[in-house]
This record gives C-alpha cells, structure tokens and sequence, in this order.
C-alpha cells in the first residue's frame, strides 16, 4: 500500500500543531503562578495568539516571528510566567525560511526586552527579573531552534542543487543522444540523396541535349534533392554549433509552395497581417509546419489543390495549410511522425495545432503560434 496516500497537507499539520501549542500554553498560564495585579483575561488571549500565529509559519516567516515576540513579552508583562515556546518555533520558522539574520535582531531585541516586561508585571527585584525573562527564553534552546532551522534549510537547499544536477544531466545525455541519432540518419541519408540529386540533375542535362522536353516530375525531383542535401547540411552545421547557415523561416515559405507547385499540385500563398519580424524560432517552426504539410499533401492526399495562409496578428502568427484530397471526417488519416513532430515543436513555443480532415473533404493544419506583442 502507498505511504503517500495517508500523508497529511501542510497546512492541516501547521494548524494542528498551532492550536496544539496555543491550548498547551493555556493550559501552562491557567494552572502557573499569576504574578500581575491586572486581569487575567489579556494574557491568556495573548496566549492563545502566539500559538495559533504558528499557522502561518510557511507564509510569512518574519511577520509571525515578530507576532511570537510581541506576545511573549505581552504575556510576560501580564504576569504570566509561561515560557516563549512559540516564539522558539518562529525562531527555527524565519531561520529555516532564510531570514538568520532578522532572527537574530529580533532574538537580541527579546532578550533585552523580557527582563522589562517581568519588571511591568510587579516584580521589583531585577535579579528575579531577569532570572524570570532567562527561563521564558532560555537562551540554550534559542540557539537550538535556530541550529535546527539552518541545518533543514542547508539540508533542503543541497537536496535542491542535487535535483537540478539530476535534471541537467539527463537533459544533457538526452541531447548528447539526439546529437548521436541526427548524425547518424546525416551520414546514413546523405550518400542516398547525393545519388538521387546527381541522377536526376544527369537525366536533366542528357534530356536538354538531345533536345527532348523534360517532364516537370523531373525537375521536382532535381530540385527536392537540392533542398534535401542543403537541409542535411544546415542541419550538422547546427548539431556543430556553426551558425554561419542562416535558419531556413517565414522568407523561405514561397520557396516551398512554388516547388510544390511543379508537381503538379495547384498552390497558391496567402499572406494577411501587417507583416513585422518574429522570433527565429517561430520562423523555423513555421517552415517546417508548411514543408510537412505540404510534403503530406504530396504524398498521401492524392489532392489537386492546395492553399497556405500565413496570418500576421499582433500577438500571434497564424498558418493554416488546406488541401482537397481524399481525406474526410469518416476516414481521417493515421498521425504519423511528421504530425507528431509538428504538434511537439507547436507544444514548445507554447502554440496551439489543429490538424484533421475537413468537412468538405480534405485535410487542413492549423498552427497559432504566439509571439511578442509590438510595443
């Protein structure tokens, strides 16, 4: 059976403890010596507060420190010689919290402070006085309390680091893996676009000398091996972190509907918006949301046309891709890895993606990728 099904909240166990400490010390004033000439009444409710400030110990540290302290020496004037046990628990609170140093001014002001109260409360004797304030706020146990907080606090704080040492090592052996399997699909990938970027572009040169026209797959086929190998390239420049290859964006996106176009697909580009700069990032994702769009278009829809809009909106850049392929809502296409990918790099920059079928038929992907407001 798991342990962290009966574990108690916070808050329940910071009030259990307060009202705990508050009737403990009523308890204590009620049935101790009453040395003050006054009534009763002040004192025990001041009591009762400083147990129950205790409450607040996690959010506000320094505000129920001095609350603590405010009533013990209340209490104390008041006659009650009852020791400052909340104000020991404020002390271990405010240090574990990080705030030593107001601890120890306010701990200084206490000790200062008691012996005057005992002398308000009607005991003239200065000796008794202080005898009284020494065992309210025995200076052996102060020292405890703030002992005990710093060295949960440092225990927390290590714990903290060795976390996020955990976490940047993983990311790191994440990384360092997707750095493996990109050059390795590189390496394995290059040789075979290279053979079909020089085939194709050898068919096109020997197909204009003899004079024969080239079919437009052809020439698709040329300039999509071009692209590849330039994309492969750009893309171990920047597993190498060399940045001289300028990221492929929002000024590319014509280049890849054009190409599309000599398929044979019909496309057309849209751009709405007061266009203004965006983020490389949102460029690069918004290139790649296109291109495989585009590039399923090709491959799966068995469509005649297709349309992309790119809408420039002051807090967001819209794309949406549409096409008329066979794609409906009674037989909507599996997602394969290029939605998955498109629908992750969205997810990263904090965007929304729609893709699905059309009611009319076909498929459309939506991307909302937000941006920076102009100022």
């Amino acid at each position: 059976m798991s342990e962290g099904r009966f574990r108690v909240p916070a808050a329940v166990r910071d009030w259990a403890i307060a009202v705990g400490l508050a009737v403990t010390l009523l308890v204590t004033g009620v049935g101790g010596r009453h040395s003050g000439t006054g009534p009763e009444l002040p004192g025990h409710l001041l009591l009762a507060a400083s147990g129950l400030a205790l409450a607040a110990g996690r959010r506000a540290p320094v505000a129920v420190l001095a609350v603590t302290g405010l009533c013990a020496v209340g209490y104390q004037a008041a006659g009650f010689d009852v020791p400052a046990v909340a104000y020991l628990f404020a002390v271990y609170a405010a240090v574990r919290a990080g705030h030593r140093g107001v601890a120890v001014a306010a701990s200084v002001a206490m000790l200062a402070t008691l012996p005057l109260a005992a002398l308000v409360s009607g005991t003239h004797d200065a000796g008794e006085a202080f005898a009284r304030a020494r065992g309210a706020l025995e200076l052996a146990w102060l020292i405890a309390a703030g002992a005990a907080g710093e060295a949960l606090r440092q225990a927390e704080r290590r714990a903290d680091e060795a976390e996020r040492t955990r976490e940047e090592t993983a990311r790191r052996r994440a990384d360092e893996e997707r750095l493996h399997i990109a050059r390795e699909l590189h390496d394995a990938l290059t040789h075979q676009i290279s053979v079909i970027k020089v085939q194709s572009e050898a068919a096109v040169h020997v197909a204009r000398k003899r004079g024969e026209p080239v079919p437009d797959a052809l020439l698709a086929i040329r300039e999509a091996g071009r692209e590849a190998a330039r994309e492969l390239r750009a893309t171990l420049e920047a597993l190498r972190d060399d940045d001289t290859a300028p990221p492929r964006g929002l000024d590319h996106i014509a280049e890849l509907v054009e190409r599309a176009g000599r398929t044979g697909l019909r496309t057309t580009l849209t751009v709405a918006g007061e266009r203004r700069d965006v983020p490389a990032a949102v460029g690069r994702t918004a290139y790649r949301i296109v291109q495989e769009s585009l590039t399923n278009v090709a491959r799966h829809a068995a469509a005649r046309t297709a349309s992309v809009r790119i809408d420039h909106r002051p807090d967001a850049l819209v794309l949406r891709v549409d096409d008329d392929g066979r794609a409906t809502p009674d037989r909507a296409p599996e997602p394969g890895i290029g939605l998955l990918g498109m629908g992750e790099r969205v997810t990263a920059l904090g965007g929304r993606l729609h893709a699905a079928p059309r009611g009319e038929g076909g498929f459309t992907v939506r991307a909302e990728l937000p941006v920076e407001p102009a100022s």
